[in-house]
């Protein structure tokens, strides 16, 4: 039996808790005894994962390494801790550019792995980056300009993208309940765009395109699902109200039912900036895709994997003129055709994307490490 130890430093945000907990849950039980860390059990998602019956612990795992001699002994205090839990694996989901947890890890004695979820790389950050890897036994990395980019000559990287369960995101029929709560029309036609609203998801560009649409095609609306409590969020809903959109976009806020929510949607798009941390492996864009969408996403890393076999579905990223066009194109279409050109997606990510793919993929490296 190998012992796999998931870390995360909360379930806040549950985008990449659920990412960690599809594997978690899945894993080989024959073959694998599954145990989770995490920093505090705050958050709605934490219930989820207590529920799954996988051993929590709640564990302070990284620390600052600066003093450098005070760093060294809080990583050696982690160790002595990571110890008493004795995996065989350490298989961290933490998104920063953290090494704290990778030298308590090799202080230890145990194998560390982590996944590479953002395209976030070089500035201040940089030499952290290059000392995570230089101490991790493995590296699953979620795109393939993360081959190119970070790790060329890496013999420690493994592709391992993102999957989505098809089973609970198909094609289904429109949620009546969802569509009277939003006071949608019969007939509404629906863009979606689910993400958690911060500047590298380029709203506002999706916004003026979508206004500069509208004037021929006002039977659409589009529906923002997604977090936006916060300063960009706001300004976003200020912008939709400068814009004269007030009746046309409605902001759904952060919501668990996503599937749902796909279900009132005919084309779903995400309009992702060139910058910053861009996306890793858009899990949202391949829920929409598995649920039978027509989608369009912008021509950056992560979604670019996605969409390879669609180029016509790729948009520059951050041009309004380029993003318009786009959704003229789609919004043209007749219902029927947007629905066949669903199921094209829907076929693809059964095919290419499925959450066992995933897991099969996590499993071997796990055992490659071992063997």
């Amino acid at each position: 039996m190998i012992k796999i130890l998931f870390t995360i430093p909360n379930f806040d945000t549950a985008g990449s808790g659920k990412a960690l907990l599809h594997i978690a849950k899945r894993l080989d039980p024959k073959r694998f005894e599954v145990h989770i860390a995490c920093m505090h059990n705050r958050g709605e998602f934490f219930k989820t994962v207590e529920a799954s019956g996988i051993p929590i612990h709640i564990l302070n795992y990284t620390m600052p390494m600066k003093p450098y001699v005070k760093g060294l002994k809080a990583c050696y205090n982690i160790s002595k801790k990571l110890k008493t839990i004795a995996p065989d694996i350490i298989h961290s989901f933490h998104y920063a550019a953290d090494y704290s947890e990778a030298l308590a890890a090799k202080m230890a004695g145990i194998k560390w792995v982590y996944t590479k979820k953002n395209m976030n790389w070089g500035g201040a950050s940089k030499n952290a980056w290059y000392l995570r890897s230089f101490l991790a036994a493995a590296i699953a990395v979620q795109n393939t300009d993360m081959m190119t980019e970070f790790f060329k000559n890496s013999n420690k990287t493994v592709l391992i993208p993102r999957g989505v369960d098809v089973e609970v995101f198909k094609p289904l029929t429109k949620s009546e309940s969802l569509a009277q709560e939003w006071q949608l029309e019969t007939d509404q036609r629906i863009i979606m765009c689910v993400a958690n609203l911060v500047p590298v998801k380029g709203i506002e560009v999706l916004l003026q395109a979508f206004q500069n649409m509208c004037k021929d095609f006002q039977e659409w609306k589009l529906m923002i699902v997604g977090d936006h409590n916060n300063p960009y969020g706001q300004k976003m809903i200020g912008l939709a109200n400068t814009l004269g959109l007030k009746e046309q976009v409605v902001f759904c806020g952060k919501q668990n039912n996503v599937q749902d929510y796909l279900s009132l949607a005919e084309v779903v798009v995400l309009p992702t900036l060139n910058e910053g941390r861009k996306e890793g492996s858009p899990v949202s864009l391949l829920e929409a895709m598995a649920s039978g969408k027509n989608v369009l996403g912008s021509n950056v890393s992560g979604i670019k994997d996605q969409l390879q076999p669609f180029p016509q579905h790729l948009v520059k990223a951050g041009d309004v003129e380029a993003w318009y066009k786009a959704l003229l194109w789609c919004c043209s279409n007749t219902r029927e055709r947007n629905a066949h050109i669903g199921n094209q997606f829907r076929d693809y990510v059964v095919q290419h994307y499925p959450i066992d793919k995933e897991v099969k993929r996590c499993q071997e490296l796990y055992l490659k490490l071992i063997n």
